[in-house]
Order: C-alpha cells, then structure tokens, then sequence
C-alpha cells in the first residue's frame, strides 16, 4: 500500500542546503527530502594557529547562520571539511600541478578529513557535530598518479581524490562512522541531528 502523502498543513517548514557543492546536494537528494539550495556568504579564511576540526566547524556554522539569517523560520544545513596530513592543511588544489603534489605528499600516508555538519532549526536552535574520517594511501608511483589526475581531474576535491569514483582505487583503507562524510555530508550525523531536532524525517520518507 503506497505511503500516506502528506498535506501541505503537515508539512515542514522548509530545508535548505546552504553549499553550493554539487557533491552534498547529491548526498541530501539521497534522504527524498524537499530542499532547496543557497549559497552562504562567509569569510573561509582560517584563523591563526585555528586547529583543523575547530576551522571546519566554525565553517559549517557560519554557513548555516549566514543562510538562516536571510530565511528566518526554515532548517538550515551547513557542511564544511579540512583534510589534513601531518599537520599539513590540504585545500583544493585547483590545477593540475597542484593535485598531483598532494597526491605525491599523500601517497603512504594517512590523513584526516575533518568533515562539520550544522543544522539550524526554525526556532534558531543550532546543532554541531565533527565527523572524522581517516584516510590511507597506496604508495603510488609518479606515473601512477599523473595517470589519476589526467582521468579525473580532481581539482575541487581536498586531497585530489574522489572516494566515490576511481579515486577509490587509489585508497588503501578508509576508517569513519559515517560513510558519506568523506565525499562532504555526513548523512548519519544529518538524520540524527533532523530526527532530534524534530524533524519529520521519517514521517516524509515514502
């Protein structure tokens, strides 16, 4: 028997992505939520000597409170991730001569994507949470890796590597909770963090 819709009295007030990351919009298109996307204005300059996890966090809130501000009475969603390698911070690399040096000084190694989640409620009550996700690459030869990089091309992706694509291949362990936090969205995290805040998570699923 097909699901009860619900009617429009029922409904939540409305959810919104505050990113403009194709990949998290992707991710929330999982849940078969209503949402819609926005882009943050926020300053994502790194405060000085600001750890890794404390950055993506204040990101993530920042992004959620400057979209809450322009839409007063909605959920708000806001996500950010800092990947970092022996204290290194490692941002997007942009081009190709950059990703293939991250993925020489990755290559062996272990890092940590620091991946922050956000959520405004209608009522302004915010929730944070940090996810991280250890990541461990195969000790890759040059060849290798600018073989990767010319197929790819992975130059908005911290760490020059798509987990949810070839750049699977080139991974030779991943440790997290929440499978999805590496690609930029926690989905684990997210539907804890609706569910308590009392959204109707479940209830709109059909």
């Amino acid at each position: 028997m097909p699901a009860k819709q619900l009617t429009d009295s029922a409904m939540p007030a409305p959810l919104i992505l505050a990113s403009t990351s194709a990949y998290r919009r992707v991710l929330l298109e999982r849940l078969r939520l209503p949402f819609t996307v926005q882009n943050p204005q926020t300053d994502e300059t790194p405060w000085p000597s600001e750890a890794p996890d404390a950055l993506a966090l204040r990101l993530a809130q920042a992004k959620a409170r400057s979209v809450a501000s322009t839409a007063p009475g909605s959920w708000v969603i806001g996500s950010d991730q800092v990947c970092t390698c022996e204290g290194r911070i490692l941002g997007k690399p942009g081009q190709h001569a950059a990703a293939v040096g991250q993925l020489q000084m990755l290559r062996g190694r272990s890092s940590v994507f620091h991946t922050a989640l956000a959520l405004v409620a209608p009522d302004g009550r915010v929730q944070v949470r940090t996810v991280p996700t250890t990541v461990r690459m195969r000790a890759l030869t040059d060849a290798q890796i600018e073989a990767y990089v010319q197929a790819e091309q992975p130059y908005d992706c911290a760490g020059s590597a798509k987990s949810e694509a070839l750049g699977i291949a080139l991974m030779e362990s991943i440790c997290s909770d929440d499978p999805t936090a590496l690609v930029g969205l926690p989905l684990i995290a997210l539907c804890d963090m609706l569910l308590s805040s009392g959204y109707p998570l479940l209830r709109l699923m059909r």
